[in-house]
C-alpha cells in the first residue's frame, strides 16, 4: 500500500520524464515524524551523483515540532539508496547532453519513504506552450461532450 506525501508540481511542466525508478532515503527520526504529518516541500529539488553516491539537495523537510535538539537541517543533503548498477546507469546517462535527474513524488511504502526519481529532458519555452495548448483543448472537448 502506497500513501503519496508529496509532488513536485514543477517537474513534468519543465521536464520530458522519459523513464523513472524507486529509491530510498536517508532520513533521521524527527524527519520521519514530519515527513508522516505531510510537512515536506520538493518544489526547487533535484538530483546528482556525487561520488558514485546519489544525493538529494534541497528539498525541505520542516523540523519536527516536538524534536528540539534532535531536528536537523530543514535543507540539508540527503543520500538516496541506490544499487550500484542503477547507479551507473544514471551516471552514463547524465553524462549525455540535455539528461537530468528530478524527483517527482515522495510516498511511503509499508513503514518506508520512497523517492520516484524521473530521467527526464529539460523542456523548451515552446514544448511547454505546446503542452498548455493540448490541455486546454482536451478540457474543451470534455466539457462539450459533457454538455
Amino acid at each position: 500500500m502506497e500513501k503519496l506525501i508529496a509532488k513536485n508540481p514543477t517537474a513534468r511542466h519543465n521536464y520530458a520524464i522519459e523513464n523513472t525508478l524507486e529509491a530510498g532515503i536517508v532520513l533521521t527520526g524527527t524527519e520521519i515524524k514530519s515527513i508522516r504529518n505531510g510537512k515536506v516541500n520538493l518544489k526547487d529539488t533535484y538530483v546528482n551523483i556525487k561520488n558514485g553516491e546519489v544525493f538529494i539537495y534541497g528539498m525541505h523537510i520542516s523540523p519536527y515540532e516536538f524534536g528540539n535538539i534532535f531536528n536537523k537541517d530543514p535543507l540539508r543533503t540527503r543520500k538516496l539508496l541506490l544499487n550500484k548498477r542503477e547507479i551507473d546507469k544514471l551516471y552514463g546517462m547524465i553524462k549525455q547532453k540535455g539528461i537530468s535527474l528530478v524527483p517527482i513524488s515522495m510516498y511511503m511504502k509499508g513503514n518506508k519513504v520512497k523517492i520516484e526519481v524521473g530521467i527526464g529532458k529539460g523542456k523548451k519555452l515552446y514544448d511547454k506552450r505546446e503542452d498548455m495548448a493540448k490541455k486546454d483543448a482536451e478540457m474543451k472537448i470534455k466539457r462539450a461532450l459533457k454538455n
